[in-house]
């Protein structure tokens, strides 16, 4: 009986704090107590949440602060939980918008969309405010929201849908008025539906799976097919003068969002009709009819692209990249580099689409040994260009068999459009190559599984991908729950499984410490080199510190960072961030990329910290995961993460920091607390990225002919000289001399090692520190006086 009572008593006190939230929302004078100084509004259930929104949404700017801080805390609590309505709270929202857009011009209409979908209730009549709303927004020059503004229109009766159809209608061309046709004629529930994709402005979008939602309309799909094959005719009208070429007038702000929506919707869906589509849209964008060096659509271009960004297609990145090759302005090819880097992370994690690759009539043909690349033969004159895949693509000559060493001038001097056809080959197939690695990389986070049969003949058989595909590590399901690795180099025959068994990338992250030895040793014995590192693939597991901090990692929190080098960094994998600098709104952000195909989301904390001379420095932060929680992102507990999401999300972060920490920097001389923190980090203890590389120099030094002066001690790979001995910092290839140890600088070439010895994977830092370690055990014949000095200072 005392537990029902306690019970009894813990719910009126829930009950009054949602009657004391709202009175201190609509009241000025009333005043919170102190206990509800940080109210705890998970004790407040989903329909009252959704009446104190509504109330919140009524304070404005001018409230007291009180009431705004109310608010404020009001609308975080509903992120991540999906509040609900009874009727009356619908009605009042409705009431609300039009106060909104009678008071300041504009209110958002889909919060009433929102509500009604979410009613715990018979609907309530709303035709009254809805039609004062569609009068409202009607008599504005510019109508943003045109889709939730039918739908709305279509609450306050046949009239008003017809009417505000008309007026949508008007002065916008075929291809919206055709949207608009559309979107009218759908029932109320479609026309809310569709409302989510409608962007306020085409340089935002929607979370993935509105897009996916909308894809299932077939009304509009219909749509989507025709307003993009209207706008390829357009600009095929324009190349052909029946249209007057004006400077990216060939579209209006309204249509080119419309056909970004479009373009996303049959990206998503994976439209067969698209790849002719694109060879004749793009170029029709990008070039103008005449020798001018404008565009007749740059807007509809980058919208593409931004498209792109989202559900991008393996066709749609080739044909934007040939397009950058032809474009005539100056700024687009930078502008299209800086836009395709999220384009291929983007389509790195979507690999049901990701491993289409064109054979463009390549063969399969022996390349040294028992390995085997594509290969494509083409006369020319009297010569003939060869055209080989392995590691990438490169061109070469040939005469009667016999090799030349380039070019023969015949062909220079009367064959340059054959020429400039092949070199455009030779750059379209390294541009497939590396969105397919970056795709199988990324597949990672999504444990991409593809049929057995599929792989064999489209990647492992494919002219193009057999030579990546071929060094990397695969798992097949030769039984239910049973996987067997093969490394398809190593291995003569792959183990008989039917077409539609499972094949996945094998990773680290999923074997015991025995069975990964024996992968990096087979490797380093075989001398393959892997597309990306996989084998020495570094695992991040959760810590006792980050059980502890639970829903954060600090891991790699009060790192010095050279910041424009970690927002390179940024772009480069996939990341967004906005730019941090001295101004207002510029002093943090946090970095954040979706993984496993949008259902997870890591973000990065920094913050921006000063100069350097020339340079801008930022520091580090808690790292935080978010989970898609129906509509919304909802904060993640770290052991909640998948393994593998967590372990990726975490390598990206150590990357980021590894690379462009002041730790890093040979050459550091500031002082202050810049200095302080390089001291420090600069030989601290090493993070995951460096033990991997340590575990591959274990491997390597053996093989050295300086293996005798070479060894490995804790954090360091102790090189013995003639002069001195060094310390090597496996992290931040930092060196210090013994006895005692003073600093060694020495500031690296561009180009760092010699080439000759071989590593199983692609590292900098690594060959980084063999080029070293190679310098120093032979430090007597250093000429360098700038090395010299500091050597002999204490020898």
């Amino acid at each position: 009986m005392l537990d029902d009572d306690l019970v009894a008593e813990s719910r009126r006190n829930d009950l009054d704090l949602a009657a004391r939230l709202m009175r201190a929302l609509t009241d000025p004078d009333f005043a919170l107590e102190e206990r509800d100084g940080h109210p705890d509004l998970s004790r407040v259930s989903d329909e009252e949440l959704g009446s104190l929104l509504v109330a919140a949404y009524r304070v404005d700017a001018s409230a007291p602060r009180a009431m705004a801080m109310v608010r404020f805390a009001v609308e975080r609590a509903a992120e991540g939980r999906r509040p609900l309505y009874t009727p009356e709270a619908c009605r009042r929202m409705f009431e609300a918008l039009v106060e909104k857009c009678e008071a300041h011009g504009w209110a958002d209409l889909i919060r009433g969309l929102d509500v009604l979908e979410r009613c715990t209730g018979p609907l309530p009549d709303v035709s009254g405010p809805a039609r004062t709303l569609v009068g409202l927004w009607l008599e504005k020059d510019t109508v943003r929201q045109p889709y939730a503004l039918l739908a709305v229109a279509g609450l306050a009766g046949d009239g008003t849908l017809r009417a505000a159809a008309e007026r949508l209608s008007r002065d916008v061309g075929p291809i919206v008025a055709d949207e608009i046709a559309v979107i009218a004629a759908l029932a109320p529930a479609e026309q809310e539906l569709l409302s989510r994709i409608d962007r306020g402005h085409r340089f935002a979008s929607p979370l993935a799976h509105v897009w996916h939602r909308s894809a299932g309309n077939p009304a509009y799909v219909a749509f989507a097919r025709r307003a993009l094959e209207a706008a390829a005719d357009r600009t095929d009208a324009i190349r052909a003068g029946e249209i007057p070429y004006r400077a990216d007038k060939a579209f209006t702000d309204r249509e080119i969002t419309t056909l970004g929506q479009a373009l996303r919707v049959a990206l998503l869906r994976d439209e067969p009709w698209l790849p002719e589509l694109f060879e004749r849209l793009l170029p029709g964008v990008a070039i103008a009819p005449t020798t001018a060096k404008t565009l007749p659509s740059q807007a509809l271009l980058y919208e593409v692209v931004r498209a792109a960004q989202d559900f991008p297609t393996p066709e749609l990145v080739s044909a934007i990249r040939t397009v950058r090759r032809t474009v005539r302005h100056a700024g687009v090819p930078r502008q299209l580099d800086k836009m395709l880097k999220k384009v291929d992370a983007a389509l790195a994690e979507r690999a049901e689409v990701a491993l289409r690759l064109p054979r463009l009539d390549f063969d399969t043909a022996p390349i040294g040994g028992s390995a085997a690349g594509g290969v494509l033969r083409r006369p020319v004159g009297d010569y003939r260009a060869v055209v080989t895949v392995t590691d990438t693509a490169t061109l070469t000559w040939e005469k009667d068999g016999r090799p030349l060493r380039s070019v023969p001038a015949p062909v220079r001097r009367d064959h340059a459009a054959p020429v400039k056809e092949l070199r455009d080959l030779v750059k379209r197939v390294n541009a497939q190559l590396v969105t397919l690695v970056r795709a199988l990389e990324g597949g990672f986070t999504v444990d991409a599984v593809h049929p057995y049969g599929r792989w064999r003949t489209e990647l492992a058989g494919h002219p193009l991908a057999r030579t990546l595909v071929r060094r990397l590590i695969w798992e097949i399901e030769v039984a239910p729950g049973e996987w067997r690795a093969v490394l398809p180099e190593s291995d003569e025959d792959l183990p008989d499984a039917p077409d539609d068994a499972s094949i996945r990338l094998w990773h680290p992250i999923r074997s015991g410490p025995d069975t990964v030895r024996a992968w990096r040793d087979l490797l380093l014995e075989r001398r393959i080199r892997q597309p990306f590192k996989q084998a020495f693939r570094e695992i991040y597991l959760l810590t006792p510190a980050e059980e502890q901090t639970r829903v954060y990692s600090n891991r790699f929190a009060a790192h010095l960072v050279h910041y424009r080098r970690m927002f390179a960094l940024f772009r480069a994998r996939g990341w967004k961030s906005d730019l941090l600098g001295p101004w207002d709104g510029g002093d943090g952000d946090a970095a954040e990329r979706t993984l496993a195909a949008g259902e997870w989301r890591v973000r990065f904390f920094h913050t921006w910290a000063d100069w350097a001379g020339d340079d801008e420095l930022a520091s580090t932060d808690q790292v935080r995961f978010d989970r898609r929680v129906q509509d919304a992102w909802q904060e993640a507990p770290l052991a909640d993460v998948p393994p593998l999401v967590f372990s990726e999300a975490m390598r990206d972060v150590d990357l980021f920091v590894g690379v462009s920490s002041i730790a890093a920097d040979p050459d550091w001389t500031d002082g202050g607390p810049e200095r302080t923190y390089w001291e420090r980090a600069s030989f601290a203890e090493l993070t995951e990225s460096a033990e991997a590389r340590r575990d591959a120099l274990e491997r390597i030094l053996p093989r050295l002919k300086v293996a005798d002066r070479c060894t490995l001690d804790g954090r360091f790979l102790i090189v013995r000289g003639d002069l001195r001995t060094y310390k090597i910092h496996l992290g931040s290839a930092n060196i210090l001399m013994e006895p005692d140890d003073s600093y060694l600088c020495i500031v690296p070439a561009r180009s760092s090692g010699d080439g000759k010895v071989f590593l199983p994977f692609e590292d900098d830092r690594l060959s980084l520190i063999l080029s070293k370690a190679l310098l120093l055990a032979a430090d007597s014949k250093i000429t360098d006086e700038t090395i010299l000095v500091q050597i002999e200072r204490g020898a």
